[in-house]
């Protein structure tokens, strides 16, 4: 990543946490509670590196952002006919005809949508940015869109475009306003083949609507790309202002022609806005690892997506919530690993988003109103040792990390943060500090400086006996 955070420099030194006596190191597990793996490395673009520096500019600034997955799937709650493990992938899950799902979103009526609340939501979580799912894989459009009549306005009794109304709401409110559109998934497509031979996972038709339409062999990509995918694209610029970021999901079968062209449209209309990678074929402005953080600091732009709970859209039977500390150290380990955090809502058929997101959003907000200029703005560790050694892939592939710290680093020019993930009482003693500290003080009580001796690269820093924040305080040491 290109950055212009000077940071200290550093030996090959070991880095150590003092508390009450004793070194302690705990795994990436214990410290944050996610397994860490690889990320998706998009090809960069052929384009100067500057124009995407300079597009990239604000979002490596916002560092957190909230993703909502909304649609007519929410209308049932994660529950169809006596199943309730449902989300965004009903119509897939439960095998719901086209008729049959039509039928749900001509009911589909959220009364209770308040497009000012949500985006006040995001302000007060400390988001800088919002994702909404303009079109997910059911193929309904939640946007008025000329190009399909399979949209919100068009079918349901709800005559409004939340798109637009969000759209608003986060500019006022000073958010930048982005959309999520399915790319290589449309149930209400006929012409949207899946999956690859000689794939066991994901065979041919393992992601497609074969209900309805079950020859893959009749299918062509083509016709569906330039029917529905470019005029919807084009609609999505053009009808809401600008937008921040272009998110796309699941590239499956475009080519690498189709890609560019996407591209090459969304350049023209808006060069100004973000695309992820999975527009496909190794273009994209960033990666986009899912559920997941990487275990190491990568130079690579990229934002780990993530649930509150265990789905992406509304099930009202899952109630397995991240604790809000969790989620906080989640955000501050994606930062000092140099990616964004977008973490996701599931609002109801009613327009509501749950009151355990609520509540958790308001926790991180809480948090960091305190912290807040160790994250926004900030720039990854300046050490890297504190993240572990790697450690055996999991069940899933994914890389992990050993002997991880109990303690995170992100900058600033000048100067560097400390998040305590545990309170080290007594002192905290930091191990290859090569440039000279000037001052030493807690985020949470930066009127109060903290003594300290700086010798031979390592600084001790004296802390009160306990720790002035519940989740993870964070001690700031400036420097020349």
């Amino acid at each position: 990543m290109q950055s212009s955070h000077r940071f200290i420099t550093l030996g090959l030194a070991a880095i150590t946490v003092v508390a009450a006596g004793k070194a302690s190191a705990v795994s990436a597990a214990e410290t944050n509670g996610v397994t860490a793996g690889p990320m998706t490395k998009p090809a960069p673009e052929k384009e100067a590196t500057a124009q995407r520096d300079e597009r990239l500019a604000w979002w490596r600034d916002a560092r957190f952002g909230l993703f909502i997955h909304w649609g007519v799937y929410a209308q049932a709650g994660g529950e169809w006919k006596g199943t309730t493990n449902h989300a965004e992938w009903l119509q897939l899950t439960a095998k719901i005809p086209i008729a049959e799902y039509t039928e749900l979103a001509k009911r589909f009526n959220p009364a209770k949508f308040d497009a000012g609340a949500w985006a006040q939501l995001a302000r007060d979580a400390g988001m800088k940015y919002v994702v909404l799912t303009a079109k997910h894989h059911d193929g309904f459009a939640m946007f008025d869109s000329p190009s399909d009549p399979y949209n919100l306005p068009g079918i349901s009794p709800f005559k409004r475009d939340p798109v637009k109304e969000l759209a608003e709401a986060c500019r006022q409110r000073g958010l930048r306003f982005c959309v999520y559109y399915s790319l290589g998934r449309d149930w209400h497509d006929p012409d949207v083949p899946t999956g690859s031979p000689g794939n066991p996972k994901f065979p041919p038709g393992s992601r497609s609507n074969l209900v309805d339409f079950p020859d893959e062999g009749k299918k062509d990509f083509a016709k569906y790309f330039e029917r529905k995918v470019k005029p919807q694209v084009h609609e999505l610029l053009t009808q809401y202002g600008p937008l921040g970021i272009l998110w796309f999901d699941t590239p499956e079968k475009i080519t690498r022609a189709q890609s560019a062209e996407l591209l090459q449209l969304i350049r023209g209309l808006q060069p100004q806005c973000i695309v992820n990678a999975r527009i496909g074929n190794g273009l994209g402005d960033y990666g986009t690892p899912e559920q997941m953080i990487p275990a190491k600091v990568s130079t690579r732009p990229w934002e780990t997506c993530m649930t509150l709970n265990g789905h992406w859209g509304y099930n009202k039977f899952d109630q397995n919530w991240k604790p809000a500390p969790e989620l906080v150290r989640n955000l501050i380990d994606i930062v000092s690993k140099g990616g964004n955090y977008l973490l996701n809502v599931g609002p109801t058929g009613e327009g509501v988003i749950p009151a355990p997101s609520v509540d958790r959003l308001r926790e991180i907000g809480a948090w960091l109103r305190v912290n807040g200029e160790a994250i926004h703005g900030a720039g990854p560790t300046a050490f890297g040792y504190e993240l572990g050694r790697p450690g055996k892939p999991d069940a899933r592939g994914h890389a992990t990390a050993e002997g991880a710290l109990d303690w995170r680093c992100t900058t600033r020019p000048g100067k560097i943060y400390i998040h305590l993930l545990q309170w080290p009482a007594g002192k905290f003693e930091l191990y290859g500090a090569t440039n000279p500290v000037t001052k030493a003080y807690l985020l949470a009580g930066r009127d109060k400086l903290l003594s300290f001796t700086q010798a031979s690269g390592r600084v001790t820093v004296a802390l009160p006996a306990t720790s002035p924040d519940a989740i993870a305080a964070v001690l700031c040491l400036e420097h020349d």
